[in-house]
């Protein structure tokens, strides 16, 4: 009995914190405190400037690799969220903006505005289009997202994402 607390202890926080299989996306759409919505599929993505890393190391929230994505090309996710129209008068308030990134399986993760557009995160934060010569059309989670400057990369790589949420603090 023991032991089995012991594993339980040991693998529930990696069971609660990964992401489930998620069903593969072929859009998203960008919602909440914004004047215009937006609707993004992968074919969108040609209308924007791609960028590459030679590889991006996927690590869990322990800092322990768990697979490496190589030949990796993408678009910045802050270029597609500029095209939303925020709901406002003044630029001062996009300091109190986050945006919530929700993939089907219920997966979720933030960003803050400042982070995604004042900081070297927002230069690497990519809606990934082709891993390996492979396109992600032809992917098994289709649209995913990764912020390849973070340390624990596993932790916002999104698989299957579906939706974008703008919020406020209030």
């Amino acid at each position: 009995m023991r032991y089995l607390i012991i594993v339980l202890v040991w693998v529930m926080p990696c069971l609660v914190s990964a992401q489930h299989d998620a069903k593969p996306t072929d859009f998203f759409t960008i919602e909440g405190k914004v004047k215009k919505g937006i609707h993004f599929k992968l074919d969108d993505a040609a209308a924007f400037t791609s960028i590459s890393f030679d590889s991006i190391v996927v690590y869990n929230h322990l800092v322990v690799r768990k697979s490496v994505l190589k030949k990796v090309k993408g678009i910045l996710l802050k270029d597609v969220i500029a095209k939303a129209s925020f709901d406002i008068s003044d630029p001062k308030p996009l300091s109190k903006y986050y945006f919530i990134c929700i993939a089907s399986d219920g997966y979720k993760v933030v960003f803050s505005w400042n982070e995604i557009f004042n900081t070297a995160i927002g230069e690497q934060l990519i809606i990934i289009t082709e891993v390996d010569g492979v396109k992600s059309s032809a992917s098994p989670q289709r649209i995913a997202i990764i912020s390849a400057a973070d340390i624990a990369t596993g932790r916002r790589y999104v698989h299957g994402l579906q939706k974008i949420i703008v919020e406020r603090v209030q």
